[in-house]
């Protein structure tokens, strides 16, 4: 039915071989229509043959065209929604993310619906199923792959968060981890530390501990599995239970450095109950930027991350998506964590 130069196969490829979401232009092109046409007919308009239209609509679908009300001229105050999906409102990192998010589509007069997954995959689709009806495009948090958040979609624009340009097709915004744990160890590096152990916060190999091997190695400090712990619970707790199992099996550390803050700050309670001065005897270096390791004694030394602007360059990339446009990419779509120097490391 499509001659050749209109061909296009369902999730053509751009020239850097990532997939991209089709466009109102794409369904033209296959269609051999006017992207007028395609509104028309995709929006049950009349004046347009009956025949155009079939074909205009068996493009849409050949190609997973899901029409936004952006592109329906549908952008006055109230109309737009957006969908944002955090893993743990009651861990204060996100709801600094959920902030800039809100901030960022007020100026914009949309509106907001926000979605706790508590850190449960099954929720997390549940989550792409039921905003798929009811937002325009959806931002967030997802373990799933590429492939299983596609089915759940609907065709929504969909902006990942904390995932880097190499470990998606979607549009997202990352947080350089390499970048800033490269600072934290040099701090530590320079203060004298030779036995550096990490608590982690990611079951499989995360873009943290990756960073963190390859900064100690590259100093040429010891560093093996035993020298990392991980730990399941993302909070003071199991910043608790993690140290006391790093102590026990490497007890000449004489630095850490914490997945995120809250782990960081279970650390140090962990260090003084066994009689290790913070930071005389244990330097403890964290990682987010929390508000709360600014009231904490000694003082939180940590990788800041700026939340509110993660949570504004979501937006922005929501916005290029449900318009058409290529969504930011490179070093406009990162994040880089700035050293902030305190009283613990």
């Amino acid at each position: 039915m499509w001659t050749d130069e209109q061909r296009v196969e369902p999730g053509d490829e751009r020239p850097d071989g990532a997939r991209r979401r089709a466009t109102i232009h794409d369904v033209a092109r296959l269609a051999g229509v006017s992207r007028q046409t395609v509104s028309r007919a995709v929006n049950d308009k009349g004046e347009i043959d009956p025949g155009t239209k079939e074909r205009v609509l068996e493009a849409a679908r050949l190609l997973d065209y899901r029409p936004s009300r952006f592109a329906r001229g549908l952008v006055q105050k109230g109309a737009v929604t957006a969908g944002l999906v955090i893993p743990d409102l009651r861990n204060p990192f996100f709801p600094e993310v959920a902030a800039g998010v809100l901030e960022a589509a007020e100026q914009r007069g949309w509106q907001v619906v926000v979605w706790d997954s508590r850190i449960d995959e099954a929720r997390e689709r549940q989550a792409l199923d039921v905003l798929s009806h009811q937002a325009d495009a959806v931002v967030g948090y997802f373990k799933d792959s590429d492939d299983v958040l596609t089915r759940h979609l609907g065709g929504v624009p969909l902006v990942l968060l904390e995932r880097g340009p190499q470990q998606t097709r979607f549009a997202a915004v990352g947080i350089d981890s390499s970048a800033g744990v490269e600072q934290g160890i040099a701090h530590l590096v320079e203060a004298g530390h030779r036995r550096i152990g990490m608590l982690d916060g990611e079951r499989e190999n995360g873009t943290r501990k990756q960073a963190f091997l390859e900064q100690v190695r590259r100093h040429g400090l010891p560093v093996d599995d035993s020298w990392i712990v991980l730990c399941p619970e993302h909070s003071v707790a199991g910043g608790e239970a993690g140290m006391d199992r790093l102590l026990d099996t490497r007890p000449e550390i004489t630095a850490v450095f914490g997945f995120n803050d809250l782990i960081a700050v279970g650390a140090m309670r962990t260090a003084r109950r066994r009689g290790r001065g913070v930071p005389d005897d244990l330097a403890v270096l964290g990682f987010d930027g929390l508000s709360l390791g600014e009231l904490v004694d000694p003082a939180l030394t940590t990788l800041h991350i700026d939340k509110r602007q993660l949570g504004r360059l979501a937006v922005e990339q929501m916005a290029r998506l449900c318009a058409g446009e290529e969504p930011l990419r490179g070093a406009d779509a990162w994040i880089t964590p700035e050293l902030i120097v305190r009283e613990s490391a």
